[in-house]
């Protein structure tokens, strides 16, 4: 049993954390969830060692800790699973796992080949065999891969309480089934499992119990046989999931985006059509070409053939340019990796779509750029210290809402969302739902992509499914279910009916 008692912690007048008291039980899967600022990131690193508390302290089975690093929590058992793993580069994957304790031969040599039987036993045994090499440098290696680095690390030590933070926000299905096989059989040993992550589907499939946090305070534990997501929801935000899809749905007759035949290298024969104020969201499962779509409608990925027509138009769509000129704004899945540049600020990220319209000669005026940018985070309450500030240190739902400001400050005809809400909190969630909400009352025809099937149902007023670069049906918000989406997704004959009965 780990248990933090009466913890409170606070920075710069601000309160992290007040007199928390949680207990995180053996043999069980603790889910700690709430919204960015709710305190999590800061008990998290309490447990760890990393920082002090002002008051409160941690026990492990009965007997007090004094933690003042992450090396005396290692020394106690406890291991903390970071979202964003250190790797070092030039060393493979076998040398990262088990840096500081590297198997040596006589003469200090390093036994090369013990450590890469050890490393591979060890993704054997933990079910990651598939998924990494152990020759593999540190520098070659995906996302996903570095997070099972770090795993591996923390688990080829004698753990009692191992933590995870957000792990699958890298993770594809493969390695998410992996790492959930390992997560219950950890649990099943005894250990002490903190689970967080802002994804309510996850927390409900592994998950014993839920704690939640909001403003510092601890405000309820629930056994997750016992509570709804809705219930979760209200506790971390105050109102229900359902009341988060509130808008009215009342698209035009005008056609803005008119997809017609639209093939690529990887989907084929697309066609579908998005009107003024209305949202449409495309479905599927991993792999079904939604992503692949949405890059060659965006002119990142070259169209081989078909038409694209923005307000009865028919455009060329080469590259990116020719997109933003028609009038189509696009926000991609990997928004640090593929939408903002974390080391600049929030004002040089929202006024990149808009650089043209600011210039004079070759000079940027730089008080209209300001006097758009702060209007526009305004808008969308983009919580920053200053729109100098790097958008980097920005939470992922206010790195979301500074994409979402670029566009915006367009005035797009077409916008293009490709999981808008990934990796954010339920809170941040709304807002990014209301805000596709008032860009639809504006007559923006607006393209969802999310692999959230609630948010699916929710936002959209009609359903694109794909599966294996194809459409494979199109159903509208009334009659479709989960069920029928799921059902959509898998199909393997693509002729499918599309009346929407089968949704």
């Amino acid at each position: 049993m780990l248990r933090v008692e009466n913890i409170t912690k606070g920075f710069a007048g601000v309160q992290a954390l007040r007199d928390v008291t949680l207990d995180f039980p053996g043999g069980q899967v603790t889910a700690l969830m709430g919204e960015n600022g709710a305190g999590k990131s800061t008990l998290i690193k309490i447990i760890d060692g990393d920082y002090l508390p002002e008051t409160g302290r941690v026990l492990l089975d009965g007997k007090e800790l004094g933690l003042h690093s992450p090396a005396d929590a290692r020394r106690q058992g406890i291991r903390v699973i970071a979202q964003e793993p250190e790797i070092i580069p030039h060393v493979s994957v076998a040398e990262n796992v088990y840096v500081g304790a590297l198997p040596r031969r006589t003469g200090r040599r390093l036994d090369r080949g013990g450590l890469r039987e050890r490393v591979r036993a060890d993704l054997t045994r933990l079910g990651f065999e598939r998924v990494l090499d152990p020759d593999t440098l540190g520098s070659e290696l995906s996302a996903a891969q570095r997070q099972l680095v770090e795993i591996l690390r923390a688990l080829t030590t004698d753990a009692k309480v191992i933590a995870f933070d957000e792990p699958t926000s890298s993770l594809g299905e493969q390695e998410t089934e992996a790492l959930f096989g390992l997560i219950r059989r950890l649990r099943d040993q005894g250990l002490a499992v903190v689970y967080v992550s802002h994804r309510l589907q996850e927390i409900f499939q592994l998950a014993d119990q839920v704690a939640v946090l909001r403003d510092g305070e601890l405000v309820g534990v629930r056994p997750v046989a016992e509570t709804t997501e809705n219930e979760v929801v209200r506790m971390m935000v105050g109102r229900d999931l359902s009341a988060m899809f509130g808008r009215e749905h009342a698209p035009t007759d005008r056609v803005v985006l008119d997809v017609r035949g639209v093939t690529t290298d990887d989907v084929r024969d697309i066609s579908f059509k998005v009107h003024a104020g209305e949202v449409v969201a495309l479905a599927g499962l991993v792999g079904a070409g939604r992503s692949e779509l949405a890059a060659g409608l965006a002119g990142d990925v070259p169209i081989r053939s078909g038409e694209v027509r923005v307000d009865g138009e028919p455009i060329r769509i080469r590259h990116p340019g020719d997109a933003i000129r028609a009038g189509i704004g696009y926000a991609p899945e990997e928004r640090k990796a593929q939408a903002l540049f974390l080391q600049r600020s929030v004002r040089d990220n929202a006024s990149l779509a808009i650089l043209g319209s600011i210039r004079r000669l070759r000079f940027i005026r730089r008080a209209e750029e300001r006097r758009v940018v702060r209007e526009f985070t305004d808008r969308l309450r983009v919580r920053t210290p200053s729109i100098e500030h790097e958008v980097g240190k920005l939470s992922g739902g206010n790195q979301q809402k500074v994409v979402l400001a670029r566009w915006l400050a367009r005035a797009p005809k077409v916008l293009i969302l490709d999981e808008p809400t990934r990796g954010i909190d339920v809170g941040a969630k709304a807002e990014i739902y209301d805000i596709i909400a008032g860009l639809a009352q504006t007559g923006v025809a607006i393209l969802v992509i999310s692999s959230e099937l609630p948010e699916v149902l929710g936002l959209a007023d009609r359903i694109v499914v794909m599966q294996n670069g194809r459409v494979t049906g199109e159903v509208d918000r009334a009659t479709a279910s989960e069920e029928g989406v799921l059902a959509l997704a898998m199909a393997d004959d693509l002729t499918t009916s599309l009346s929407g009965g089968s949704a």
